[in-house]
């Protein structure tokens, strides 16, 4: 994949494209979950390659995209609204994971023009009435919680907690590796604080796929993911014997959904 940046006032933002040689082909955004970058979708890039254009970034503030100042999500979705322009591509299929659904949502609300579908990997739905107030509450409290623990204990709890394989968490470790707990608090609380923001009640027209690694027990995300399918009537899928990193965890099932549901279209 080919490494390209584009630049803003709050910082510069790294994203890595593969351009299919049909011009015809769709392109599809791989956006990665809190305190990961772009390596969490290696197991998806080959695979998707030789039918589509990819791309996959580091969110503003994570990976190669820092420092980066004034974090919103919206202000996440016009870098990506750059990075489409500079690419010169119009729509995409947006995959987001976990995190990664909260800069692809905001993306289809301000421009539901430039989407064709999206795909949650993992993650939970803008929408008021899915969180309580304890959940509000609780989210509030993420970076306080990481302050409690040793950095090396942080970085191991935190890869033992999402994976089930070993591949899912090696890569997990390896993705924290670059930052300090310093670094990792700062995105814990920006990202979440940004969600209770942002969040909003939201309506796409657009197809929408849900998928959930069977052993996903970070936080709420399966309450979350069944009640998203129940009031929206979205697909939701099971992912077998993977935990929350599911698209590490069993990519084989993963990227057959995925394609299954782009082919759809």
């Amino acid at each position: 994949m080919e490494q390209k940046s584009v630049k803003s006032e709050r910082g510069i933002t790294h994203y890595w494209i593969n351009r299919n040689s049909n011009k015809e082909a769709k392109c599809i955004v791989f956006t990665h979950g809190l305190t990961a970058n772009h390596m969490m979708f290696e197991k998806q890039i080959g695979f998707f390659s030789n039918e589509y254009t990819v791309i996959s970034w580091d969110v503003p503030l994570h990976g190669e995209s820092r420092p980066y100042t004034n974090f919103s999500y919206k202000n996440t979705a016009m870098e990506l609204k750059t990075i489409l322009g500079a690419e010169d591509i119009d729509k995409v299929i947006l995959v987001g994971m976990s995190m990664g659904g909260y800069p692809s949502q905001e993306f289809a609300v301000q421009y539901p023009d430039r989407v064709l579908a999206f795909i949650a990997l993992d993650t939970t739905p803008f929408g008021l009435d899915y969180y309580s107030r304890s959940d509000q509450w609780w989210l509030k409290q993420v970076g306080t919680i990481a302050r409690w623990f040793p950095d090396k204990i942080l970085r191991k709890s935190m890869s033992k907690s999402v994976s089930k394989t070993q591949y899912a968490y090696d890569l997990m470790l390896k993705m924290l590796e670059p930052l300090s707990k310093a670094n990792i608090i700062e995105q814990m609380e920006i990202a979440y604080g940004g969600f209770l923001k942002e969040n909003k009640n939201v309506k796409f027209n657009f197809p929408v796929q849900i998928l959930l690694g069977e052993y996903d027990k970070t936080g709420k995300v399966r309450q979350y993911c069944e009640a998203w399918a129940k009031q929206e009537g979205y697909p939701l899928h099971i992912i077998k014997g993977a935990a929350h990193f599911s698209n590490a965890d069993n990519a084989t099932d993963v990227n057959r959904e995925i394609n299954s549901f782009i082919c759809g279209l």
